[in-house]
């Protein structure tokens, strides 16, 4: 992105009462940032869903102000910028219509053919959830996904350590800017986060942590993966809020069930019971869900049966590959309208229906 357009984003990013999803209709009219702080009122007025509220701070100057000093640390500090129009920004989070219209990234990773998943839970973690989060990570370590978590107590720095343990890149999303350190304690990872992997967040350098923030660091850490796993929760916390997210995205969730007389077991065991995430009791669980190991089946000879009977939705799915060719699980998912666990089971009917193949890369095929 050019410098004067990053300074025109970094300023609508900063307009109060705009946000993500209002950020993105403004520029998808307008063809750019600059064009929108440019416009005139009365014509983004008319545009669908922007009401006079929104842009009561529109036109402030001190946005373009702020920006300018935002820009600067940017600059100063190498620190990269991803914008949710450019390709280097993380592609499962594209899909996500509150997802922010500006990253920022510190550390030395790329989020690009390799799996991502997204490991979070309780930050009073205990024994049961340390070795469970521990012996998943190395159990998976083989396929090489990048993990993601939120760097705070408990699970979150938890699946970090095992990440770098096991040679993994790992990344952290922050609810506040680079020039904070949440918690202080974590200071002395960060090292080590930047030799394995790094971070994100969407908040400017020096934003501090308020409660907010965590909700809205959230939906990034469920939108960048293809799959959540809740380790422990008690029956509220911010990782429930993740797996609700998560689920609004269509994506994979997962949580570790636990004795129904343990607190930090009963949020998991609640979304279990509720249909909210699917068990996971081992990393075979994860790696069957999620077709990790498609590319490893032997690839007999399928031929497409005749007069083979298919119900509603393996038709729906069947008929998309025929018009489409070639397609992604999850953009499958996204067009038939089904959730990513009943897609994996419709597709691997249809595989054994002989009506459609897997491929590598999380691919399908109608025969």
């Amino acid at each position: 992105m050019l410098e004067e357009e990053l300074l025109y984003v970094l300023a609508l990013q900063r307009v109060k009462g705009v946000g993500d999803i209002n950020a993105k209709k403004l520029i998808a009219h307008c063809g750019s940032a600059k064009n929108v702080l440019n416009e005139k009122r009365s014509n983004l007025e008319k545009i669908n869903g922007i009401g006079v509220s929104t842009l009561q701070y529109l036109f402030d100057k001190n946005n373009l102000k702020a920006a300018e000093k935002e820009l600067n640390y940017i600059q100063k500090n190498a620190i990269e910028t991803l914008y949710f129009a450019d390709a280097n920004y993380p592609e499962k989070l594209k899909h996500c219509i509150d997802a922010p219209i500006l990253l920022f990234k510190e550390g030395n990773f790329e989020l690009t053919n390799q799996p991502i998943i997204s490991i979070v839970g309780t930050r009073k973690i205990t024994s049961y959830g340390r070795d469970f989060c521990e012996k998943l990570i190395a159990d998976i370590a083989q396929y090489k996904p990048i993990i993601v978590s939120g760097f705070a107590y408990g699970v979150d720095i938890c699946a970090h350590k095992a990440a770098i343990k096991n040679n993994l890149t790992t990344v952290g999303v922050l609810a506040h800017g680079f020039e904070e350190v949440y918690p202080k304690s974590h200071k002395k990872y960060i090292s080590e986060m930047h030799k394995n992997g790094g971070f994100f967040t969407d908040f400017w350098h020096n934003d501090v942590l308020i409660r907010e923030n965590f909700l809205k660091r959230n939906r990034v850490v469920a939108g960048i993966s293809e799959a959540t796993i809740i380790i422990e929760s008690a029956d509220k916390g911010g990782s429930l809020v993740t797996a609700d997210i998560a689920n609004s995205y269509s994506r994979d969730v997962f949580a570790v069930p636990g004795r129904t007389t343990d607190s930090f077991s009963k949020g998991c065991n609640d979304l279990i019971k509720r249909n909210k995430a699917a068990i996971l009791t081992s990393a075979t669980d994860l790696i069957e869900m999620l077709n990790w190991d498609v590319e490893k089946k032997v690839s007999a000879p399928i031929q497409k049966k005749l007069f083979v009977e298919l119900d509603e939705k393996e038709q729906l799915i069947y008929d998309f590959l025929m018009e489409n060719g070639k397609e992604l699980l999850d953009i499958i998912s996204i067009n038939c309208n089904l959730p990513i666990y009943q897609t994996t089971t419709i597709l691997f009917n249809l595989e054994m229906k002989g009506v459609v193949k897997p491929l590598p890369g999380k691919l399908y095929e109608a025969i």
